[in-house]
């Protein structure tokens, strides 16, 4: 199977001179199904790793292929066409409805002077419906939790029709139960063939939903594999600087979980 997304040998400097990368060399292939999560700690450059994939900034060196078509030379409506980018800590500043929010992420599919059709309506519900948000579509987002606002943006960008999710931290800041149902989301989405790469600050999150697991840390992805072969005691305290311990959980879970040792 021919990645959605192939990223080869990719840097990114804010300085000219490259002297201060925020992050090089990073390589990895996303295929339909694909979730992937990029664990690291703060400031490592997963955010900006993640906006130079979605191609929201440019500047970068490498190469990254979406179906096989440099995105550098591509027109924006066409990489948007193909990867959606959900970014994280976006506050709503005015209080438009959930339908209308949707709405906006069919603007790749939309000419300047054209607006949303009956089909592009129809496609906006569906998002709305896939996130379990159609109830709230009258509401204003000004009035929305901050787990019903991750879903709406994460409506908004599947509304594009995207290959490609990529979601950055989607689950910060939310309670355990708007984490869970934004996981299961994640999942569904991979379930339909939609390729995802997701930044978590949560090893447990790759744990439940990962297919594939990077770590980064000072800007190079220093690990990368099986959630069970990557999320380890060792890997951990290299680069989190903390004690922790990965251990088996049974009692019906059936899986790892990561705890801090204090």
């Amino acid at each position: 199977m021919n990645p959605l997304v192939d990223v080869h040998n990719i840097s990114f400097s804010y300085s000219s001179d490259k002297v201060y990368s925020i992050f090089r060399d990073v390589s990895f292939s996303i295929r339909q199904g694909d979730i992937f999560c990029i664990l690291g700690p703060n400031g490592t450059g997963k955010t900006t790793l993640l906006k130079c994939v979605g191609n929201v900034i440019q500047g970068w060196s490498g190469t990254v292929n979406l179906d096989g078509r440099d995105i550098s030379i591509l027109k924006t409506s066409d990489v948007a066409r193909g990867i959606g980018y959900v970014p994280q800590n976006q506050t709503p500043s005015f209080p438009f409805q959930v339908r209308d929010i949707v709405v906006m992420g069919r603007a790749p599919h939309l000419n300047v002077f054209s607006s949303p059709s009956k089909k592009d309506c129809e496609i906006a519900c569906g998002a709305m419906e896939m996130v379990g948000i159609l109830p709230l579509a009258e509401r204003p987002c000004t009035m929305l939790s901050g787990g019903e606002w991750q879903l709406t943006l994460i409506a908004r960008a599947l509304a594009q029709e995207p290959r490609v999710m990529i979601l950055d931290e989607p689950a910060s800041h939310l309670d355990l139960g708007n984490q869970l149902r934004i996981l299961r989301v994640v999942k569904s989405l991979a379930e339909r063939g939609i390729g995802v790469v997701m930044a978590t600050h949560f090893p447990d999150h790759a744990f439940i939903v990962a297919t594939e697991v990077a770590i980064m840390n000072k800007g190079i992805i220093a690990y990368k594999g099986q959630p069970e072969e990557v999320i380890t005691d060792c890997n951990m305290r290299e680069t989190y600087g903390v004690d922790v311990r990965v251990i088996q959980v049974g009692e019906g879970v059936d899986r790892k979980v990561c705890f801090p040792s204090l």
